[in-house]
Formats: C-alpha cells, structure tokens, sequence
C-alpha cells in the first residue's frame, strides 16, 4: 500500500507514531530534520507524509518543506502535525496543500482516522490518474467512413451537454470506445470515468461495488458511485445488471443520492451516466428483465454504433492503430500491412468487429514472420491463402454448378465484396477491379446488385433490376 514517511525532530514522537502505523499495517521511514526528509523523498516518494512544523537544527522548517514537496511531487498527502498549533499555521498549512492539521499531543485514535482517510484518497488518486492516462489512449476515434462520420458526428453533439446516453451496437463494436470519447471531450474531462461491468459482478455483490460499504470495523469503503463523483459513470452492457439493483438504481438517478451498504446516512452524488448494450432492451422489458423506468431514465440520447462490417473501409487505419498501440504497449513489431493482407482483412467475416480485429493484429504480430509488411499468409483462418499460388479453392456449391452459373454468382459474390468493402463507393471500387465505372455499373445491373442507403453510408445487395 505504500510506505508513510514520518519527520520530527523529536525522536521519541517520530518512533511512537511509527509504532502506531505499523500496528495499522503500514510500512514507515522516518527522518529527524529537513535534509534526511528531502533525501528520503529523493530515493523514493512516500505514499504519505507526517510532518512537524517545527524543525530544530534543520535549513527549513515544516512549511518551506510542504512548499518544495507540492511543487515537486503535489499527488503526496502531507498531514501536518505541531505542539505550538494555532488557526494561523493550520489556515497557512491548509492552504499551502496540506491533507490536513494535527495538533500535539495528538489522540491517537485521531491520528489513525486521519491517516486512513489520507491514505484512502491517495489510492483513489493514484487510481484515477491511472484510469485517465488509460482513457487518453482508449478514447481515440479512428475512422473515416460515412458510418464512422455519421457516429462522430452525434457523439460531438453530446459531449458538452449533461444528458444521459445509451450505446448500442453488437459486441466489440467499440461501445466503451466512444463512452470514452464522450467523458475526454466534456467538461467532465478532468475528473474520473468509472467502468461499472454489468456482466462481470456477481449479483450478490452489485451493490457493495456500486454503493460502496460502512461498518465499525472497516470503516468506509467508498463504492464506484462515490469514486466517479464529478465525473462520468458508465453502465457496460446495462441489460445484465439484476433486477434489484436496477430499482435502486433508479432511486440514485431520480435523486442524485444513496445510502452505503450498512450506511444510515445519505451520499449526495454529481454524475453523468452513460450506459451501453447488445441487446433488445425493449424485449428484455417485455420480457420482464429490465424496468422500463430505468429504460427510460438512461435512453434519453440513444446513439447506435456501428458495426465493423457497416465500417469495412476503416479496417486499414484501425489495424495500422493498434500495430501502433501494441508496439507502444508491448514493444511488438512495427509493421505495416501489404496490400493483399489489407484486401483480405476488409473481406473477412467479423462477427467479434473491431475487438475481433484487434485481437488478430495482436496474434499476427507475436506469432508474425518477422518486421517488414504483414502478409496475407500470416492472416488466421479466413485470411489464410492457399497452399499453392495461383489456385483457389471452391466451395462444395459452386464446385457443383456449370461454368456459366458458377462465374455469375462467383462475380456476383466478389463484386459485393468489394463494394461493400469501400463502403458502397463504384468509383473507389470500379478503380480497385480494373474496370471502368460505366462497365461495372452494366455488369452490376446484369448480375441483379443494387445499392442502398445504410448507416451514413451505401451497401450493396442482390435485388432486382430496375424495372424487374
């Protein structure tokens, strides 16, 4: 939990209060004067400080040490402890950053509540300075495509607003992504995003993690509600959340207040709620598993995120975003794609979208042949070419069809590939096959293909002919 660092120059004080920390669990250090403090801090930051105002013999006193600590390492608590204390020195201390004021003889069940509370919320800091490094990296837009311009452009409307808003898409597709996009471009930014894992937490659980907990015992144990105070609460996959929890729920959001597991008293809370699910929330509400109140509380801005098949020419820029990222993260290779591997992962079936897609980037560049471009070789199952060059491989069904059926529907299937991998664009695609556009417009009507308007973009179909 990390180690307190005591200084006073009183050594009999400095080794009681150790005394009574380590009977608390924690680990000390101590130092007696201004420069075993500053060298102590120099060899390793203290989670912690207990520092006495007055220093004999030391080139500075208590607050020209608060002073130089908060300049250079501001995220330590520093509780301020003296025998001379009065308003003036603790206003002073206050000010200066000081965690808080201890005056001696101090009670040493005072000092110990202090000190936990101190410690407590240097955890939390610690971790939400995490989460906020992580959310710099997380909540990166990538894309280009009309579905990906139409789903950027409905999140840039509601990231300065306070209004809930409900995600849905598949799985993968990048729900928490653009949750993440939303709290880094509000004027929530600065404070927490905290992930509540609807599906991960057991149900018996649920409302100790949300609502947090208090006993004699144990004391306060903050729960995620209270830790994304002032920030943003994201509800993943909303839709496994139990049902209990759901009303109680409600209550926090049509209040903005609850009650600690075993709490009596009442926790004022400042959210913004977003929320996500894969599913049909209106079926799981006739169904009887999610209330329609709560529905209808977070479904205030509903924002439909797309799929990767619904976003096919991005794949090139996010597979060349996460070769980035994983040699950021992982010192993995960075490579590029070729141009047949690029071909054949805009082709390839995604039901896991854009985690699935990850997740293949991650493999090839472990397992991968190598630093130069990624092949299409080293592409799994789907993106797998065939073992001799130059052959391919028929389905049983096209194996089976004369020559004339078997081309049409082989140029019928590969054309819709295609067009659907750009994103429903014939000049892109007619540039792509070789053809002219007015060609491929003539063969598009012959093989009965007809595109249509489709998540701020075009797809392709079979349909009939104009006219048929």
């Amino acid at each position: 939990m990390g180690d307190i660092l005591i200084v006073d120059d009183e050594r009999d004080i400095r080794e009681l209060i150790a005394d009574i920390l380590r009977d608390e669990g924690y680990s000390t250090r101590l130092a007696g004067n201004s420069d075993e403090c500053m060298a102590a801090i120099n060899v390793e930051p203290p989670a912690l400080m207990i520092l006495d105002i007055w220093l004999k013999d030391s080139r500075m006193d208590g607050i020209d040490i608060l002073v130089r600590v908060k300049r250079d390492n501001p995220d330590i608590p520093i509780v301020i402890i003296s025998g001379h204390g009065n308003i003036e020195i603790a206003v002073a201390a206050i000010k200066q950053g000081a965690y808080d004021f201890i005056e001696k003889p101090f009670n040493i069940d005072q000092l110990t509540v202090v000190i936990n509370r101190a410690m407590e919320a240097s955890r939390l800091r610690r971790e939400n300075q995490d989460l906020k490094r992580r959310d710099v990296a997380s909540a990166e837009m990538i894309g280009s495509s009309p579905a990906f311009k139409s789903l950027k452009a409905q999140l840039d409307k509601v990231t300065k607003s306070n209004g809930r808003v409900m995600l849905t898409g598949p799985a993968g597709c990048g729900k928490e992504v653009a949750a993440r996009f939303i709290h880094a471009q509000s004027n929530r930014a600065g404070a927490p995003f905290v992930t509540v894992s609807s599906a991960s937490i057991a149900p018996d659980r649920m409302e100790e993690v949300l609502f947090g907990s208090e006993s004699a015992e144990r004391g306060v144990a903050p729960g995620l509600l209270e830790q994304a105070h002032g920030g943003v609460l994201f509800f993943d996959e909303v839709a496994d959340m139990p049902a209990g929890t759901q009303s109680k729920i409600l209550r926090v959001l049509v209040e903005q207040q609850f009650q600690r597991v075993g709490g009596a008293d009442k926790v004022r809370v400042d959210l913004r709620v977003v929320s996500s699910t894969n599913r049909d929330l209106q079926a799981e509400i006739d169904a009887g598993r999610f209330r329609q109140e709560l529905y209808h509380r977070l479904n205030v801005v509903p924002i439909g995120v797309p799929s990767l098949e619904d976003r096919r020419e991005d794949i090139p820029e996010l597979a060349a975003h996460f070769i980035a990222e994983f040699n950021r993260s992982q010192g993995l290779p960075l490579r590029t794609l070729s141009d047949e591997a690029t071909a054949l992962l805009q082709t390839m079936q995604w039901p896991g979208n854009v985690r699935q897609l990850k997740n293949v980037i991650e493999r090839v560049l472990i397992l991968g042949e190598g630093t130069g471009p990624i092949e299409a070789r080293e592409l799994p199952e789907q993106g797998e070419a065939p073992e001799e060059p130059g052959r391919v491989v028929l389905s049983g069904g096209l194996a089976t069809l004369p020559l004339r059926e078997a081309r049409e529907l082989f140029e019928r299937e590969y054309l819709l590939t295609q067009i659907n991998r750009f994103g429903g664009n014939i000049s892109r695609t007619a540039n792509f096959v070789g053809m002219e556009r007015s060609a491929l417009h003539r063969k598009l009507k012959s093989l009965g293909v007809v595109t249509s308007a489709k998540a701020g973009g075009r797809v392709a179909h079979v349909g009939p002919e104009p006219g048929g």
